[in-house]
């Protein structure tokens, strides 16, 4: 069984999660929260096998919580439900300790992933998330979720439709005013984000796509 104890100041989000979890017979929320003073003081009574928390919270936030949780009870797994995806975020989530992230966006499904994975004591990545520089993060031991709808982000598109026509990725650096090792970077996240196996497939994509954009 994997208890949880969630924090989140919308209490229709945790409402809803909830009742999703009612009747599983193998996650059980023992407890809920709405801000991050409280998350450290419920997680240190009822002692949860996982924690779900946002990152923006009153009095204190998810980095602030996680940092002592994992200080107080360092067995107990942390997974991030938030809608921030900046990499500033996420690294700072992740320093604190947690082992999970995903987007509030995502859907109970990949939530129900992520949860048991991290739970396991793997690491569990949202797909929509950069990541870029995550490479200190990434190992064998981490999953990264699949999701049913791509999102890809405003600056993939733009790239995506200077692939369409024709650029290279240093003239799309040129174009952007980034690093051609920034393009490169977006290039090999969309392949992965796509399922692609290769760079073709990528460009074949693009120029099917070249209107939607």
């Amino acid at each position: 069984m994997i208890t949880i104890v969630m924090a989140e100041d919308h209490q229709m989000l945790i409402d809803g999660v909830k009742s999703f979890f009612e009747y599983n017979n193998d996650i059980n929320i023992i407890g809920t929260v709405n801000n991050g003073d409280d998350l450290v003081k419920l997680v240190c009574l009822k002692k949860p096998k996982l924690v779900i928390t946002d990152i923006r919270m009153p009095i204190m936030d998810g980095i602030q919580a996680t940092r002592q949780i994992k200080k107080k009870l360092p067995n107990v797994q942390v997974l991030v439900m938030t809608m921030f995806d900046q990499p500033e975020a996420i690294k700072q989530m992740l320093d604190a300790g947690a082992t999970g992230y995903i987007l509030k966006n995502s859907g109970i499904k990949m939530l129900s992933k992520a949860i048991v994975t991290v739970a396991s004591g793997q690491t569990f990545f949202d797909p929509n998330v950069a990541f870029n520089f995550m490479n200190d993060y990434i190992d064998d031991n981490v999953t990264i979720g699949k999701s049913d709808k791509i999102i890809l982000s405003k600056r993939e598109k733009e790239i995506l439709s200077l692939i369409a026509n024709g650029k290279t990725s240093k003239e799309i650096s040129e174009t952007l005013f980034i690093a051609k090792t920034t393009v490169d970077t977006h290039r090999k996240n969309m392949i992965r984000k796509l399922e692609f196996s290769s760079g073709n497939e990528l460009v074949k994509y693009a120029i099917d796509m070249k209107y939607q954009f």
